[in-house]
C-alpha cells in the first residue's frame, strides 16, 4: 500500500470518527457551557478536515462544485476552528476584554482573507488548481492563513497541556492531553503545507494528509474521552452484577435482612431488567454481599476455612484462588448452618474480608459454584424432646 493510499483511508476513518464523536458528544456538550466551546471547535475542524479529503472534494467537484470553492469554504472554517480554539482558551481565563479582542481578531482574518479571494489577487490558473491545493497562492493570503493556525494550535497546546497539570479530574486530564497532542500534530501540517507552498513538492500531499488524518483521530479521541469512561463505567458495573449474582443470591437469601430488594428469578433479568442503574445496582449488590458475609462469619466453624483450603487444593485449584476458594467453602458451609438452624460456632472472623473490596467478593463469586457443599455440617438443632 501506497503512502498516498494509507493516507487517504486514514483521513476517510479520521473523518467518519469525528462526526462519531460529535455526535455522541453534541448533546451533552451542547447542554453544558464549559464543553460547548471544544465541541464547537471540533465540529469546525472536522468539516475542514472532511473538505481536504480527496475522495470528498473530488465527489463535490462532480457535483457541479468549484476547487476553488471547496478550498476556500475549508481555508476559512478552518481559519474559524483555529479562532475558536483562541477563544475557548481565552474563555476559560474569564477575560471579557481579551475574549473580545481575540472575537475581533478573528472576524478581521476571515474578513481579510475573503476580501483576498474576491479581488482574486495571484488567482490560480487551470495548471495550478489541486483537490488539495490553495484557494489562492498569494503571499499575504497563505501567511495570515497559516499564522493563524499556528498560533491558535500554539496556544491551545500550551494552555491544554497546563491546565491538565492542575487539574484533578481524570476525563478533564485526558482530553486536555490529546487535544494538545492533536494541535502538536495540526503545527506540523501547517508547517509542512507553508513549506509545500513555497518551496517543497507535490510529493509531500501524501505525508500532509497522513499527518492531518492523524490528527483528525486525537481530536475525535480528546473529545469521547468521557463517553469512553462512561462506558467502561457500565461495563464494570455489568460485570460486577453478573458475576457477584450467584453469591448474593445465596447469601442474602441466608441473611435476608440485609437486602433492599429480593433477588429476581435469573441473572439474565437481574442485568437486562435492573430496577435500579447498573452502577447503583452494582454497588448495592457488593455492599449487601458483604454485610450478610459479616453476619454469616458467626456460622463458620473453627477451622473450616484450613479443611475447604486443603479440600481446594486438592481439587485442583490454581495457587492463586486457594485463598478464595478456602473462603467460599467455608462462607457456604456458614449459610447452610444458618438455614438449617445451627446455632452460632463464636468463631472468629474470615481472613483476607476485613475490608470486602469488591476484588475479593468477586473472587469468592468465582469460586462459588465450585465450592458449593464442599464441606459437611456437623452441628445440627438438638431435636425436641417428646413430652
Amino acid at each position: 500500500m501506497s503512502t498516498g493510499e494509507l493516507a487517504s483511508h486514514i483521513g476517510v476513518g479520521s473523518v467518519f470518527a469525528l462526526w462519531f464523536a460529535l455526535v455522541c458528544r453534541a448533546r451533552p456538550a451542547l447542554r453544558q457551557p464549559h464543553q460547548r466551546g471544544l465541541w464547537l471547535t471540533v465540529l469546525a475542524a472536522t468539516i475542514a478536515i472532511t473538505l481536504f479529503q480527496p475522495s470528498i472534494v473530488a465527489w463535490l467537484t462532480n457535483a457541479g462544485v468549484d476547487v476553488h470553492t471547496v478550498a476556500l469554504i475549508r481555508n476559512l472554517v478552518g481559519v474559524l476552528s483555529a479562532g475558536l480554539v483562541l477563544v475557548s482558551m481565552v474563555d476559560t481565563a474569564r477575560a471579557r476584554h481579551l475574549r473580545l479582542s481575540v472575537a475581533g481578531a478573528l472576524a478581521v482574518t476571515i474578513g481579510t482573507l475573503l476580501i483576498l479571494d474576491l479581488l482574486q489577487i495571484g488567482r490560480p490558473g487551470k495548471e495550478t488548481a489541486s483537490l488539495q491545493g490553495p484557494a489562492d497562492p498569494a503571499v499575504a493570503y497563505w501567511l495570515i492563513l497559516i499564522v493563524a493556525h499556528l498560533i491558535g494550535d500554539s496556544v491551545a497546546f500550551v494552555v491544554c497541556w497546563a491546565f491538565s497539570l492542575r487539574s484533578s479530574d481524570r476525563d478533564l486530564i485526558w482530553s486536555l492531553r490529546l487535544f494538545a497532542v492533536g494541535s502538536v500534530f495540526a503545527v506540523a501540517f501547517w508547517s509542512g503545507y507553508l513549506w509545500h507552498l513555497y518551496g517543497g513538492t507535490a510529493a509531500m500531499l501524501p505525508y500532509l494528509s497522513l499527518v492531518i488524518g492523524v490528527h483528525g483521530f486525537i481530536r475525535a479521541a480528546s473529545l469521547l474521552v468521557p463517553t469512553v469512561t462512561a462506558l467502561v463505567r457500565s461495563w464494570t458495573a455489568l460485570r460486577v452484577t453478573w458475576c457477584l449474582w450467584p453469591l448474593w443470591r445465596d447469601l442474602v437469601g441466608a441473611v435476608p435482612q440485609v437486602a433492599l430488594a429480593s433477588p429476581q428469578r435469573t441473572r439474565f433479568r437481574e442485568v437486562l431488567l435492573p430496577r435500579s442503574p447498573l452502577a447503583l445496582q452494582a454497588h448495592r449488590q457488593t455492599i449487601e454481599t458483604y454485610d450478610a458475609l459479616l453476619d454469616l462469619q458467626q456460622y463458620v466453624r473453627p477451622g473450616a476455612y484450613e479443611e475447604a483450603h486443603r479440600h481446594a487444593r486438592q481439587t485442583g485449584v490454581r495457587d492463586d484462588r486457594l485463598a478464595t476458594a478456602a473462603l467460599a467453602g467455608a462462607l457456604d458451609q456458614a449459610r447452610r448452618a444458618k438455614l438449617a438452624g445451627t446455632p452460632p460456632s463464636g468463631s472468629g472472623p474470615l481472613p483476607g474480608v476485613v475490608h470486602g473490596s469488591p476484588e475479593t467478593l468477586l473472587g469468592i463469586a468465582r469460586m462459588w459454584p465450585s465450592m458449593a457443599d464442599a464441606l459437611p455440617i456437623h452441628d445440627r438443632p438438638a431435636p425436641a424432646r417428646q413430652p
